[in-house]
């Protein structure tokens, strides 16, 4: 034991010199030195990387140790660590490399040539206790270890904890798999899929971090809750250039978590909206019901329906967006219009020689169209400038226009701007129909320069006040020399030429950003447009995909992975199932296993690798007593550590719905009248069974009506805690 602490004490002596050593290089990227401002910042950038990688090892710096049958051992930890005075000998091996596999994969039958792996109980820097497996034990390894026991059955907290000290065999073969393309990992409850994908991301920046790390990884949950849960995980392994969304985030400046009824999600979800959306595109590119006079100066001309038609047919052929073709129709209506106004105004006076005459009138005419404000609102009700939010808004308020659009008349509301997350994707294919509007493009860009150049005079300004009092700085030896201060031509530059944002803040803010890898969570909820909008986000198409069909409660939602992926990636998507309920203890597995046979009896349900010693339990209540059954819960669980909650109709005060805990984990569960949840929709046996499997220890039922069949296996109890019995060790 003595010997162990001092090796760990002396891995935590190297982690403070690394820090030292970062520290000093980052002040000196600061100041510059030699460097161009964009060479400067993308060293600062690396820099403050690695800092936030030595900061987060502090916790569990090493937790393992192999021996290898050959007597040589190496220590795992969070981060690597070498010896600079012995040929940079590894001195604490990060739990990604190849080398430190066998930690997690050796057991007794297969021991993978180790003899011993040790496990280390650390509080704080020290190491208080450690456990060994020797695998020349029959009883060695195995499901059930020390370590993985004592994790499951903590106390949950606030958000979900790594799992990096206790990686299972079965986990650890998806971390590491080596395949470029979609990776699809399905499991029920508990299997730990979602943390297993977060590792996997960071094993995947660990190998290819060149590759990946300059674009980002992109990671997107089904609710904000849930995003809360699960953001301290990658940060926990030292990786921070990685963008939280959920579906309702995926457009840029919009943050949408409202939800369409059942069958309008149905609808929008569909590849079918696509011809809804471009024959509403079509619809606001129109011919005049009567020719549109246009008064000149000189002469009045009329915008008819052949010209337009012709200007319409030239501007759709060209293949542009909506907004970007309209520059070809405005061209064709223009000079039509010209050559009628120049000929009229000519007869009688110009002569075919008159080439000269004829180019200035032929200008004048063009000036004035462009400056004619009849023409420009003809121009604007013809070939109107559209945004995705205009038009989808105005589509959804007007019966004349979906009909147009031939959509069904279901999703006609009377607030158009009213989004839901189903809009999101339809919102995001826009985008591309409808094309840039030049115009505003142009007017942001120079409102950004104008931004940009008043940050750089301000920095002028702020470095012009400390040069007076340069003297009085380099007098005193506490304050900054002359020499650490940034050159204003150079902050200037920094401000104009280079984008210093954060990357979650730059990919977050560009619609048009392109991730290297995308994790979706719960994607057995996206719908066929929802994937659409992912795929456009990773044209290389590396996904880890998470997902339980089981589970699947919208109506828009995946009812096989090779229907939602064979489209976009043919053969190059790969399946993983889990099969280990590391959460759920087998006391409740056992109650929801009944939900989930009457739902989707072919599925196999996952298997516990634990219980708790637990009854789940069941109690009936009249009206009356609901909300008291529910404060004694509350108030209950309030006393003991870890989590709870209360889950159940939306009408149900106090109570959340199932959708909002998926993925979420709590060590109490309540569950208020099953079944009513059962009765709420058309998944309501799905979530049901995500209500039920989302304890950890404890779980139990109130309800006003009978049981549903399914539940039969509780125990019925008059008081929660007739059914306790001490947490099993």
């Amino acid at each position: 034991m003595v010997a162990e602490r001092h090796y760990v004490a002396a891995l935590y002596d190297r982690l403070d010199a690394e820090r030292a050593r970062v520290q000093e290089a980052y002040d000196a990227a600061l100041r510059g030195n030699e460097d161009t401002p964009v060479e400067r910042d993308v060293q600062v950038r690396a820099l403050t990387a690695q800092t936030r990688r030595l900061h987060v090892a502090d916790n569990g710096l090493c937790f393992g140790r192999l021996d290898a049958q050959d007597g040589d051992r190496v220590y795992i930890g969070r981060i690597g660590l070498v010896d600079e005075e012995n040929d940079y000998e590894p001195v604490l091996l990060d739990w990604r490399a190849p080398a430190a596999r066998a930690f997690y994969v050796a057991t007794a039958v297969s021991p993978e040539n180790m003899r011993r792996r040790r496990r280390f109980h650390t509080r704080g820097r020290h190491v208080v206790d450690f456990t060994d497996e020797e695998f020349g034990r029959p009883d060695a390894g195995g499901r059930g270890d020390a370590a993985l026991l004592a994790a499951v059955n903590a106390p949950r907290g606030d958000g979900m904890r790594d799992i990096v000290a206790t990686i299972q065999s079965e986990q650890d073969e998806i971390i590491r798999l080596d395949h470029p393309g979609v990776l699809v990992i399905e499991g029920g409850p508990g299997t730990g899929k979602t943390v297993v994908a977060l590792h996997r991301v960071a094993y995947v920046l660990y190998t290819q971090r060149e590759r990946v790390e300059r674009h980002g990884v992109l990671v997107v949950g089904p609710n904000p809750a849930f995003l809360n849960h699960i953001e301290r995980v990658l940060p926990s392994l030292g990786e921070s250039d990685v963008v939280f969304m959920t579906p309702g985030d995926l457009v840029p400046g919009m943050h949408v978590v409202a939800e369409d009824p059942a069958h309008v999600a149905r609808l929008k979800g569909s590849l079918t909206i696509l011809d809804v959306l471009a024959a509403a595109v079509g619809d606001r590119q129109r011919l005049p019901d009567q020719p549109l006079p246009i008064e000149l100066s000189d002469v009045a001309v009329w915008i008819d329906e052949e010209t337009t038609e012709w200007a319409r047919d030239e501007a759709r052929a060209s293949g542009q967006p909506h907004n970007e073709a309209r520059a070809v129709f405005v061209e064709i209506v223009t000079y039509v219009l010209a050559e009628r106004a120049v000929a009229r105004i000519g007869r009688g006076w110009l002569t075919r020689q008159d080439r000269e005459a004829w180019a200035d009138v032929r200008a004048d005419v063009l000036a004035e169209l462009a400056e004619n404000d009849a023409f420009t609102a003809a121009i604007d009700e013809l070939w109107p400038v559209l945004t995705p939010e205009s038009l989808l808004a105005s589509l959804y308020t007007a019966p004349e226009r979906l009909r147009a659009a031939g959509a069904d008349e279901a999703l006609a509301r009377a607030e158009g701007d009213a989004w839901t997350v189903s809009d999101v994707p339809l919102l995001d294919e826009l985008v591309d129909l409808l094309g840039r509007d030049k115009a505003a493009d142009r007017a942001a860009a120079a409102s950004a320069a104008r931004e940009r150049k008043a940050q750089a005079d301000y920095a002028a300004g702020v470095l012009e006040i400390l040069r007076t009092d340069r003297q009085d700085l380099m007098d005193d030896e506490d304050h900054l020399l002359a020499q650490d201060l940034v050159e204003t031509e150079d902050l200037a530059d920094r401000f104009v030429e280079h984008d210093t944002r954060e990357l979650a803040e730059r990919a977050s803010a560009d619609r048009d950003w392109t991730y290297r890898h995308v994790v979706v969570d719960e994607a057995q909820e996206l719908s066929e447009m929802d994937w659409r909008v992912l795929m456009r986000r990773c044209p290389a198409r590396a996904f880890t995909i998470v997902g339980d069909l089981a589970q699947r409660r919208s109506e828009a939602g995946a009812r096989s992975w090779e229907t939602m992926l064979e489209p976009y990636v043919p053969g190059r998507w790969v399946y993983r199932p889990l099969s280990v309920n590391y959460r759920t203890p087998a006391e409740i597995m056992t109650v929801a296993a009944g939900v989930l046979a009457e739902f989707a009896p072919g599925i196999q349900p996952p298997e516990s690798v634990r219980a708790c010693g637990v009854q789940p339990w069941s109690r009936r209540v009249d009206e009356g007593a609901l909300s008291a059954a529910i404060e004694e819960f509350v108030r209950t669980e309030a006393g003991r550590d870890g989590t709870s909650v209360v889950i159940g109709p939306s009408e149900v005060p106090g109570a959340v719905a199932p959708s909002a805990t998926k993925g979420l984990e709590f060590d109490a569960v309540l569950v208020v009248e099953p079944e009513r949840i059962l009765d709420e929709g058309p998944r309501g046996a799905a979530d049901l069974y995500v209500a039920l499997t989302r304890a950890t220890q404890r779980l139990g039922v109130v309800h006003r009506d009978p049981l549903p069949s399914a539940l039969s296996g509780l125990t019925d109890t008059e008081s929660p805690a007739v059914a306790e019995s001490p947490r099993s060790p």
